[in-house]
């Protein structure tokens, strides 16, 4: 495969539209981020990485993040999670409170936020320090040692986050959070403000396309549980737009309000595109463009 060359057609495809969309200004740490920016980048499961576009500025992973949480949570063999969550596609923005009410407190899936919530209140709960657990991962799998929290993004999503803090006391009324409700929201808006750039959520991304191997060989997951996580993304990854990116993009995805996405090829290649310019459901306009254009330009889907 001609990976350069078929970014260079992405960027053909997505040039026109780089600034579409609005930034997540509901959280005031994005509001003010330049939206006419645009970066992809594609590392490939033998180690190379292609790329071109705004690649090495550093972003809020958002709710990317939620990927590696529940990697981690399944390392440990937390089958008992899927007692707290379920594992369908919602059809309710990221942040509903209806469909909670009525299912008792027991999420949809592990991507949406309450979902989340309950995998960092359980990562919490299994390792002491949740935040901690996230660093140590996306620094090895990255490389980048200095890899963080963003404390001006966890501000304001500690400032602005009333309705995750009504999602976790309702499921926390129903008996589905563990620690206490502050501890575990704390947790995870700091999981949410990682700092990370396209070229490193690519290659952090090869944990899940290479079925639960690391970077250095060894395995954190195993297959079943990296396809599990996959086949989430490709029915849950991108809130209640799943099944248009189903059918236009044709590969497992996650996205985040910082304005990236992460799309895995299993056995072959992880994506990371940036855009932060966002469409009604929260998923970024440009980077649904771009992964497309990837998916047309490579012949590469799971379906």
């Amino acid at each position: 495969m001609d990976y350069q060359n078929v970014i260079g057609q992405v960027m053909s495809a997505a040039a026109p539209h780089i600034g579409e969309g609005a930034v997540a200004d509901y959280i005031p740490g994005l509001a003010v981020v330049d939206p006419k920016q645009f970066g992809i980048a594609v590392a490939t499961a033998e180690g190379q990485v292609y790329s071109d576009g705004d690649v090495g500025i550093p972003f809020a992973i958002e709710s990317i993040s939620k990927v590696f949480a529940l990697a981690l949570v399944l390392s440990r063999k937390g089958t008992a999670l899927w007692d707290r969550v379920r594992r369908e596609p919602s059809g309710m923005p990221f942040n509903d409170l209806i469909e909670l009410e009525l299912e008792k407190g027991i999420p949809r899936n592990p991507y949406i936020n309450p979902g989340a919530i309950v995998v960092t209140d359980q990562l919490l709960f299994d390792t002491g320090d949740a935040v901690a657990a996230l660093r140590d991962l996306f620094r090895a799998e990255t490389g980048n040692h200095a890899l963080d929290v963003d404390s001006v993004i966890a501000e304001s999503e500690l400032r602005s986050g009333e309705r995750n803090r009504a999602i976790g006391y309702l499921m926390s009324s129903f008996g589905n959070v563990r620690n206490p409700v502050e501890l575990a929201l704390d947790h995870y808006f700091r999981q949410c403000s990682f700092s990370i750039t396209c070229t490193e959520l690519a290659t952090a991304g090869l944990l899940v396309a290479r079925h639960g191997l690391r970077a250095d060989g060894s395995r954190l997951l195993e297959r079943a549980d990296a396809r599990h996580i996959t086949a989430l993304m490709a029915t849950c990854g991108t809130y209640d737009a799943a099944g248009e990116f189903a059918y236009r993009v044709g590969l497992p995805c996650k996205s985040g309000v910082g304005g990236a996405i992460l799309a895995v090829v299993p056995d072959r290649c992880s994506i990371a595109v940036w855009g932060p310019g966002l469409d009604p459901k929260g998923n970024s306009v440009t980077g649904g463009i771009a992964l497309a254009a990837f998916a047309r330009a490579s012949g590469f889907s799971v379906f």
